[in-house]
């Protein structure tokens, strides 16, 4: 019996039993006072998962031991005490211990159930909430502010036509394909009115290849009469040029195309047809937003495959009755996820009212307010099916694709001149000797023209252990950086000349100084009223009170009474400061402030600054002092990527190319690094998971996020020039 009672005189004498017995991991069962001492029932550790309790269990030692008969308390609580523990050792080798859920987990679980019911897939739902802000898990469910988050991220996803011109005002020959029904000849004649209605009848043609279905040719025809424009036929078998040698004139060709499903084989064909000629053929989608989801995963994989084969691309879209979707979500789930561009939205037969640009707002609100999800909570959708048509690696490295795209978009939005930060680091896949030609075209764009409150000037020196100087810094109207800085031996010699250039190409009105200028360019800094703040040292003289004092001891006893949050080097810290009016020697009036930059922590100053500023502009000018110091890390930040850089390219780069890619990235992580709003929030979470790794400090992981995004884009858009015949 594993079992076993123990009795003796008191606690010592039959503790001893049980360790001589069973050894020192025995367990106590049970234990209580008899009149002849202390009885224990005690087991082997290792026999719990195997006890078997019978009728009679446990057999007393001897007749005359106990009064009580088998039935006993004692050995019934023992028997239930083992029949507990048993329970919960299974319970515990089957389901593993799990911590409390967080509140981020929650929030995401809501909000992934949410995106389900209305019909988007795991995939997308999971990719989405991945940066869900910590700041948003803590909130409500029916918070503003979630669902604002929620349709943000989703907007960002969604790629569309961003103005009708781009696509009516480009000449050319248009393609509609997808499957049958869809509405190829109903949106042929919408997109052909909505081009009469901007350049008149006589520059369009409408162009038809359906010989199959009865009346074909007769409906689109009666379109053509209507919009008084010329219709042709393209039998199969006629090649594409010889139709374009007779529509000379004609600078908009619209051609709506056989429908077939995305199983026929012919649809490679088809598309192999209309891309025979010299002529190019834009190829567009037609998405039927009441198809399946498993339909519309299907079309779109099949006719880009198609595309492909045909040495064509396939990125735009049009998403046809919108009226007739039960949910909307599917569709721009399956447009997200391929990063189809969406031209169009149609919804309805009339030409050519019923149909409208896309427009990202709205349709992510139509696909969120379905019967499946308007008035619920989070948690009471059902999930939607899961998406099909590509392996899990496809879908994954899909993913990162989509991730990226929507990073450099946002990007884009958010940081004046990152488009023409982007130019510049395309001049590194040319030839060295093309680079600096080259350059001087993206320099000369203007893309920041007019865009620029003021410059975050560098010192006039190299960088310590550099043979560069750190170019200059221009700010936006809320003083983040730009992201296209300006090099210092680009610029025209002399401080005035230098500023009155900037204020000519940014319309430059603030300049952060790194040391005091000349009173000429002082004088001229006045002249102008500009605002204008400079460091100076502690040895910096002013006159006070009628005397001339050194900074350090105008300071001296000076209580520091004041304090903003600053970042500076990687840390959120605390600048604590006061100012005194006081005169240079011309007897101008000046402000002469003191900053000690503090741990909010401890208290412990990490480093000491002095200013001047204009006494007209008063205490407001406080703010511009905290951009400035934090302007002080984007050198280490700019050394950091040029060494990056420096080690991966070769030396195949040139030096100007180079510094204004690592100083541009520079500024770019240093504008996210800085900024509090919940867009900067969330950009930096989507770009630390492109990096796929945390990092303590958030300005240097920023710069590598960032750094690692136009690798990867670089590397995706050199892959796409390579041969496909090389990668079958």
């Amino acid at each position: 019996m594993s079992v076993r009672r123990f009795v003796g005189a008191n606690s010592r004498d039959v503790m001893r039993q049980v360790r001589e017995a069973l050894g020192d991991d025995a367990l106590i069962v049970a234990n209580r006072r008899t009149e002849g001492g202390v009885e224990i029932l005690a087991m082997a550790d290792e026999a719990v998962d195997h006890f078997e309790p019978s009728p009679t269990w446990p057999a007393p030692p001897s007749p005359t031991a106990f009064s009580q008969p088998d039935s006993d308390p004692l050995q019934t609580m023992s028997e239930r005490l083992l029949r507990e523990m048993q329970e919960m050792r299974q319970l515990l080798s089957t389901q593993p211990v799990t911590a409390p859920a967080s509140s981020d987990a929650v929030m995401s679980a809501r909000m992934r159930q949410w995106l389900l019911g209305a019909g988007f897939s795991e995939e997308l739902s999971d990719e989405v909430l991945a940066g869900l802000p910590t700041s948003l898990a803590e909130q409500d469910t029916d918070s503003d502010d979630v669902m604002t988050w929620l349709r943000e991220q989703l907007m960002a996803r969604l790629p569309v036509l961003t103005e009708e011109a781009g696509f009516f005002d480009q000449a050319g020959i248009v393609a509609l394909v997808g499957p049958t029904g869809v509405g190829k000849t109903t949106t042929t004649a919408k997109l052909a009115a909505r081009f009469v209605m901007r350049h008149g009848t006589r520059p369009v043609a409408l162009v038809t290849t359906d010989s199959f279905r009865i009346g074909a040719h007769e409906q689109l025809r009666i379109y053509a009469r209507l919009l008084d424009t010329p219709m042709y036929a393209l039998d199969a078998e006629q090649p594409i040029d010889e139709l374009v040698g007779r529509l000379q004139g004609k600078q908009w060709v619209i051609i709506d195309t056989v429908g077939m499903s995305q199983r026929d084989q012919r649809v490679i064909e088809q598309i192999a047809h209309l891309q025979g000629g010299q002529a190019t053929v834009r190829l567009v989608l037609l998405l039927n937003a009441a198809s399946q989801p498993e339909t519309l995963e299907e079309v779109v994989l099949r006719y880009r495959q198609a595309a492909r084969a045909a040495g064509a691309e396939l990125n735009d879209c049009i998403i046809t009755k919108q009226d007739e979707a039960g949910r909307l979500a599917p569709v721009l789930d399956i447009v997200m996820r391929h990063g189809l561009r969406v031209l169009f939205g149609s919804h309805g037969q009339r030409v050519p009212e019923d149909m409208t640009v896309a427009d990202p707002a709205g349709l992510i609100n139509q696909a969120l307010n379905t019967p499946s999800t308007k008035g619920r909570s989070f948690v009471e959708t059902p999930p939607a099916p899961a998406s099909v048509g590509l392996p899990r690696w496809s879908r994954d490295v899909l993913g990162q694709g989509r991730r990226l795209t929507s990073v450099l978009r946002q990007l884009r939005e958010r940081i004046v001149g990152f488009s023409a930060l982007e130019s510049v680091w395309d001049l590194a896949s040319l030839p060295v000797v093309l680079q600096d030609e080259r350059l001087d075209a993206v320099l000369a764009s203007g893309s920041c023209a007019g865009k620029g409150l003021g410059v975050a000037w560098a010192p006039r020196r190299n960088e310590r252990g550099c043979d560069w100087p750190m170019p200059d810094i221009g700010l936006d109207a809320d003083g983040g950086w730009l992201a296209l800085p300006s090099l210092q031996h680009r610029q025209p010699a002399g401080w005035q000349s230098r500023m009155s250039a900037q204020g000519v190409t940014l319309g430059a009105v603030v300049h952060l100084l790194p040391a005091l200028p000349d009173p000429a360019t002082l004088a001229w800094l006045e002249a102008q009223h500009l605002t204008w703040v400079t460091l100076v040292s502690a040895g910096q003289r002013v006159h006070w009170q009628a005397e001339r004092y050194a900074l350090r001891q105008l300071f001296t006893d000076s209580s520091l009474t004041q304090h903003v949050g600053v970042r500076f080097r990687g840390q959120s810290l605390q600048l604590w400061n006061t100012h005194k009016q006081v005169e240079d020697a011309a007897g101008n009036l000046l402000l002469a402030w003191v900053g000690e930059i503090r741990d909010p922590e401890n208290g412990k100053c990490i480093a000491r600054r002095y200013w001047l500023t204009p006494a007209r502009l008063g205490a407001d000018v406080l703010s511009l002092l905290v951009i400035q110091l934090q302007s002080e890390g984007l050198s280490s930040l700019t050394k950091r990527a040029w060494q990056q850089l420096k080690e991966a390219d070769g030396g195949e780069v040139s030096t100007e190319v180079r510094l204004l890619m690592a100083s541009g990235v520079a500024a770019a992580a240093g504008h996210l690094d800085v900024a509090n709003d919940e867009t900067a929030v969330a950009l930096r979470t989507d770009l630390l998971r492109l990096l796929g790794t945390t990092r303590k400090r958030r300005d240097t992981a920023m710069l590598d996020a960032l750094v690692h995004a136009f690798m990867a884009r670089d590397a995706i858009r050199q892959l796409s020039s390579v041969s496909r015949e090389g990668l079958t």
